[in-house]
């Protein structure tokens, strides 16, 4: 089979030869041949296969480090990848437009901090589950602000804690403030707890918008119009292979890495935040990995359709005790309400 020059071969595969290079460099795409002496590179026909499929991928932006790792997978892992990725590229512009929205209401003037329609009736309870001899969540729910962390390491305890203590007492005046507030001033609190950290998923209340905070994997939940949709996305290693397409999600409840985090707070890295729209009926669920790993969502979603704030944290908390209570068990339930 006769070689193509680096030249002919960027012209077949519609690449650079700059860019060639680069990805010779990173092992994404090597030549066939270096000439020992002149260092010129040649390339096989059979390469332009995965040249193409490369400049498709950098045509909608994916980063080099996850492109290296397509090209290496079967044809169907890789479709499946390349859709994880776009869908977590959608999510994060939805996200921007929301903030956008919210940016362009308040340099207008027209953003509003009370709602003079909505009212909310909440609880929250923690539980040490049935297994741990110590209870490292902490959860807090109030007229404006409700937050559920899950720490980890030796005070684990005193960061979960000083994480929600953090949020807790941010002044919710402008969403976008508060928001930014809360997720440095969380970041900056467990900092110095040596070896230890916590999850954090918190949801701040300004008029007709929520600011949702999240890093770890607590999850915040929705129910609207009879539909549970979980509002966030888990920070582990085990939903990073579901999102690049190596492991089905029915698989990850069983997976021997399904309780290790990729994001926490440590002290050097900040919550990501989003903003919502609420209607009249939302009912929100705030929990950590104690309940939502061993409830499945059609019990969750029947829960927080049936009962009262109060009565849906208890209940939760039961169910998971009844289910084995592996870890400790924290909830907040929320329901909007029209005045």
């Amino acid at each position: 089979m006769e070689l193509l020059t680096i030249g002919e071969f960027a012209r077949a595969s519609r690449l650079s030869a700059k860019a060639l290079r680069l990805y010779d460099e990173l092992g994404l795409l090597r030549p066939v041949v270096v000439d020992p002496v002149n260092g010129y590179r040649r390339y096989s026909p059979d390469q332009l296969e995965t040249a193409r499929v490369v400049a498709w991928l950098r045509r909608i932006g994916m980063p080099l480090a996850e492109i290296r790792a397509v090209v290496g997978m079967p044809a169907d892992q890789a479709a499946a990848a390349v859709a994880g990725y776009w869908r977590r590229v959608e999510d994060d512009t939805e996200n921007r437009r929301q903030l956008a929205a919210v940016l362009v209401e308040y340099l207008s003037g027209r953003n509003t901090a009370v709602s003079t329609s909505l009212a909310v009736k909440y609880a929250v309870r923690t539980d040490r589950g049935l297994v741990r001899v110590a209870n490292q969540d902490f959860a807090f729910a109030g007229e404006r602000v409700f937050a559920v962390a899950d720490g980890f390491g030796y005070h684990g305890t005193r960061a979960s804690r000083a994480a929600v203590d953090a949020v807790r007492q941010v002044a919710v005046g402008d969403l976008l403030n508060a928001m930014d507030d809360a997720a440095r001033n969380a970041n900056e609190a467990v900092k110095g707890l040596d070896d230890s950290g916590t999850t954090l998923t918190a949801l701040i209340w300004a008029g007709s918008r929520l600011g949702l905070v999240h890093i770890g994997d607590s999850r915040a939940y929705l129910l609207r119009g009879g539909e549970l949709f979980q509002i966030t996305h888990d920070d582990t290693v085990v939903q990073s292979m579901v999102d690049e397409g190596k492991l089905l999600p029915d698989e990850v409840a069983s997976h021997p890495q399904r309780s290790i985090l990729l994001k926490a707070l440590t002290g050097d890295m900040s919550p990501g935040v989003q903003v919502r729209d609420v209607r009249a009926g939302d009912r929100y669920l705030l929990c950590s990995d104690g309940l939502h790993t061993v409830l499945d969502l059609g019990t969750i979603a029947r829960v927080l359709a049936e009962d009262e704030p109060q009565q849906a944290v208890d209940r939760l908390v039961g169910l998971a005790n009844d289910a084995g209570g592996p870890d400790n068990i924290s909830c907040v339930v929320a329901h909007l309400i029209a005045q």
